[in-house]
């Protein structure tokens, strides 16, 4: 008799039911761990959660690679955007039917991080700064990972990472402050799409604290995530985060209790000390053996687990997909579909009429050095095959190509640094060899040996050796940062370690050798070097070597006199996405590395026809760089250089558009830990300054005119249209962007958000016209007086356009909704993280488990209440806090500093989670007022206040 769980016609609750109830405990506590065992009795196999699929099938051998995702969302076409993922899904279902253990069906991807600064280490893994644009596109792409079949997966997508992050500095241990506002009208928006469609079925929490709580323990993941999904979501850990709950966040005492408390919170699935669960399930069952967990806690998160591996049809006797093979991995469909998401992910940032190239261009020079190579992210699979910008343009014309780098000569007090042909040991001997000197910005800079083609890198034991293909790996050892030294020397400091290079038996400085003598370095060295001598890295800066660095080819000078051969210049710059900002690792700036802008500038006054081609994973600045055009992508992936040939040469219009705003400088930004966008200004949103390109932008070989508008609200909705028209004589592609702006409020409203986006193909002198509508309840903001969100009675602006700042039509519509009325003083406890502005405080976990506060950060600090109804007068209140060394606090009304006192309230000291009720009288005051909570003393905790009438 076939067993319940294995019959596809029953519902899906009663099969997971079934076949757990046939599990001992034991065997339940095992499937919360990533590498879940077989049960050969039930003949369940092993399963394993997490296989990265960001932009391809990565880390599991040659794959098609796509463009980078924030490439894929600048595409601003969800259906493309679907399609890869629809590829990318199969081809890991392919190699799971190869090697199921190596790859699982659980895919980790996409990310819905918003884009919130560009100085994130990992801002090239997300798809833009706008809430809503990064649902529409992880959406789209989860779509394509799960199939179409209606209730069989063809993946598990998982979205990451929840919730606030986008920092790398510190990560583990910093907390993002998510005021109520932002929480819910910027970082949760960016979520739902997926999630509320069932298009992605999992959710991996982030390894930083939201509001003082670790995000793994997050109550927000009861409360919101698994309330916006329609069947059960599985919730996996990021790679060993669960330790960091007693380890680097010491947020509880041990393993057995922060496990505990991770699976109430709703964690179903701990990715800890990879394939060696035995730890792991060892704290389970210590927590259930004191009581910290329920054989119903473990029931309800082996449930989600479960409901995960029925619905990708690991129980039934076939899947609509099981035709899936491994011709489908790189075939040619999916290289087709990678040249066209590069292809239409190319943004034209500037054109002074340079481009499209004209027919009769016959030599191109192109230079850079990313020119003649296609980079790899962490997250990216292996380049089954790589088209790189020269490898493309010369299918196209002759090409001349120029790397640009400096060729320099190292050297120490008494010889030259020399490599090992073999790759070993770097030495010193009396003739120099030659090395090119990469610079990837931020003062990082990588070296390859002429001698033998390979990277300088640093070895398990701490030695200097070349024989590495670049920078790469987790642990990137081939970078290295210069410290200026007397007379012009300089030392290596080695980035990923912070130690510096110093010569064996050589002390730091000029002078000094093995035998006392530096003459005694060149002897007995198969090249000249004494035998032994080597590089090796050491902690003290003063046991630093002084090198000399010596430019013996200048590779601007190089570049430019090759441009000046050649009918059009295309210069390729930007990053390595393994250098200057990773994962671990966020950028001090956004400036293109020096020493690249050096040769777009000499190559722009050699050659005025030059072409400026960015390709980073994050937007970029530079200065007194003036080329005529200037195209930006991410790093495209395999077909890269054919995608940028049909640019350049006008086979197709550029159809990318930025989805995030280009910054002139860093400086413009806020802090990097700073989350509140509505209080900083930042993103698009909310940035008054004016941009180096705008979020949006893009442009079109074509000029388009816009005309005709117009909106109304009917019904509960905003429905609007305009024509657009393709004014020049080229076909040509527009997305029309659509946003609105609230002009009236109770609250800082955006200077602009977008709503929405319509993507046309237009013929020379053709137009069409332009619908869209919204539901006006999509223009409700979070109020904090009521806790949810709120259509406010008020004026509205509709504004249709090129860009964010390029718009091109205006409509005032007028929304009927509420008034949001004074607040009610006396209706119940009124949370402090509720209020409406503030001062040096920061957002605190009012308890383990849930409940947000505030803490003071400096003496003075505030909160605001604004426009709170006293009515006849408020007799007492009363306050809980605490405070580890004791303070005041003082209500004051109308102003924080000046304005008449209401009352003081000691809070005494106590620990960190003792709230104390806090009680005392307070001065006479009617009406309706702004009432300030003022901290007087920094390291007060207030978890919220309560007013009482006067009798």
């Amino acid at each position: 008799m076939t067993e319940p769980f294995r019959d596809p016609e029953l519902p899906l609750a009663a099969r997971v039911a079934d076949l757990r109830d046939r599990l001992t405990l034991a065997e339940k506590v095992a499937l919360l761990h990533q590498y879940q065992p077989p049960v050969e009795r039930l003949g369940m196999a092993p399963f394993r959660t997490g296989t990265e699929a960001l932009h391809g099938l990565a880390w599991l051998g040659p794959a098609t690679v796509f463009p980078q995702a924030v490439g894929l969302a600048s595409t601003w076409d969800p259906d493309l955007v679907r399609r890869v993922g629809e590829a990318t899904g199969d081809e890991v279902v392919a190699f799971h039917r190869k090697d199921p253990a190596g790859a699982g069906l659980n895919v980790w991807a996409p990310v819905v991080n918003p884009l919130r600064d560009p100085r994130w280490g990992r801002n090239e893994e997300g798809y833009s700064e706008d809430p809503w644009l990064t649902g529409v596109m992880g959406e789209a792409y989860a779509s394509g990972l799960r199939g179409s079949a209606p209730t069989v997966l063809k993946t598990a997508p998982t979205l990451k990472h929840f919730l606030g992050y986008n920092n790398e500095t510190d990560r583990c241990v910093t907390s993002s402050d998510l005021p109520p506002r932002v929480l819910h009208e910027y970082e949760l928006p960016a979520y739902r799409p997926a999630l509320a469609s069932g298009a992605a079925v999992a959710v991996m929490p982030s390894y930083n604290l939201v509001n003082g709580r670790p995000a793994h323990l997050s109550p927000l993941i009861a409360q919101v995530l698994r309330a916006w999904a329609p069947e059960d979501i599985l919730v996996v850990s990021d790679a060993y985060a669960p330790a960091n709950l007693t380890g680097l966040q010491a947020y509880h005492d041990d393993l057995p209790e922060a496990y505990a408390h991770a699976v109430r919170a709703g964690l179903d699935s701990f990715t800890q000390d990879d394939d060696r669960t035995e730890a792991t399930l060892g704290h389970l069952r210590a927590a259930l053996e004191r009581g910290l967990l329920t054989e119903a806690d473990v029931d309800a998160a082996v449930g989600h687990a479960l409901s995960i591996r029925f619905r990708l049809g690991e129980f039934d006797p076939s899947t609509p997909y099981d035709d899936i093979t491994e011709e489908v991995v790189n075939c040619p469909g999916h290289q087709a579909l990678a040249r066209e998401a590069a292809r239409r992910s190319i943004v034209l940032l500037r054109n002074d009429g340079l481009l499209p190239l004209a027919a009769g261009t016959r030599r191109i020079a192109v230079i850079g050095q990313l020119g003649d190579t296609l980079m790899e992210d962490w997250y990216s699979g292996t380049l089954p095959y790589a088209v790189t910008a020269r490898a493309g343009l010369a299918g196209r014309c002759e090409t001349v190509f120029c790397e640009a780098v400096d060729r320099i000569t190292i050297s120490v007090d008494g010889g030259h640094v020399v490599a090992d042909p073999d790759g070993g040991p770097l030495g010193v001997a009396a003739e120099p060899d030659l090395f090119d000197l990469f610079d990837w910005g931020g003062g990082s800079y990588a070296l390859r040996s002429v001698t033998t083609g390979r990277h300088l890198s640093i070895d398990d034991d701490g030695v200097l050796v070349n024989d590495q293909p670049g920078p790469n790996g987790w642990e990137v050892r081939q970078t290295f940062r210069t410290e200026d030294r007397p007379r012009g020397t300089v030392a290596f400091r080695h980035i990923s370690t912070g130690r510096y290079l110093a010569l064996d038996g050589v002390p730091g400085g000029p002078d000094g050798g093995p035998d006392g003598g530096p003459d005694a370095r060149l002897d007995g060295h198969p090249r000249g070097g004494p035998a032994g001598t080597r590089f090796r890295l050491a902690d003290d800066a003063d046991a630093a070597v002084w090198l000399t660095l010596e430019t013996v080819v200048s590779g601007a000078e190089a570049a430019a006199a090759l441009a000046a051969t050649a009918d059009v210049a295309v210069v390729v710059v930007g990053d390595h996405p393994l250098v200057n900002g990773r994962e671990t690792e966020d950028r001090l700036d956004l400036e293109l590395p020096a020493a690249q802008q050096a040769v777009v500038r000499a190559v722009t006054e050699a050659n005025p026809r030059t072409v400026m081609v960015i390709s980073s994973g994050y937007p970029v600045t530079w200065e007194d760089v003036d080329p005529p055009a200037v195209l930006w992508s991410s790093h495209g992936g395999q077909e890269y250089g054919h995608a940028l040939a049909e640019v350049l040469f006008g086979d197709a219009d550029p159809e990318g558009r930025l989805t995030q705003t280009w910054y002139r400088s860093a400086c413009e930004l806020p802090d990097l830990l700073d989350y509140d966008i509505i209080a900083s200004d930042a993103t698009y949103q909310y940035f008054r300054g004016t941009p180096l390109y705008p979020f949006g932008h893009g442009l079109s070989y074509t000029t388009f005119d816009y005309s005709d508008l117009e909106a109304e609200v009917a019904g509960g909705r905003l429905v609007a249209s305009a024509t657009v028209a393709n004014t020049g004589s080229r076909p040509g592609v527009e997305v029309v962007q659509i946003y609105t702006r609230q002009r009236r409020s109770r609250v800082k409203q955006a200077l602009r958000r977008l709503r929405g986006f319509v993507k046309v193909r237009l013929e020379p002198g053709e137009s069409t016209r332009v619908e869209w509508d919204l539901d006006v309840r999509e223009l409700a903001f979070w109020d904090v007086v009521g806790n949810r969100f709120v259509v406010e009675d008020a004026p509205h602006k509709i504004m249709i356009g090129r860009s964010a700042r390029d718009i091109r039509l205006c409509a005032s519509f007028h929304v009927d909704g509420e008034t949001i009325g004074p607040r009610d003083a006396f209706a119940g406890p009124i949370p402090a993280a509720d209020h409406d502005e503030y001062d040096s405080v920061s957002f605190v976990d009012a308890s383990r488990v849930s409940g947000d506060a505030v803490r003071s950060t400096a003496e003075g600090a505030w909160i605001v209440f604004r426009s709170v109804d006293l009515g006849a007068g408020a007799a007492s209140c009363s306050v809980r806090a605490t405070s580890a060394e004791g303070g005041v606090i003082t209500l004051r009304l109308d102003d924080p500093l000046y304005g008449p006192v209401l009352g003081d309230l000691p809070v005494p000291r106590a620990g960190r989670y003792d709230l104390t009720e806090v009680r005392g009288g307070l001065a006479e005051a009617r009406g309706v007022h702004d009432l300030y909570v003022v901290f007087e003393n920094a390291g007060i905790t207030l978890a919220g206040l309560s007013l009482c009438g006067a009798a």
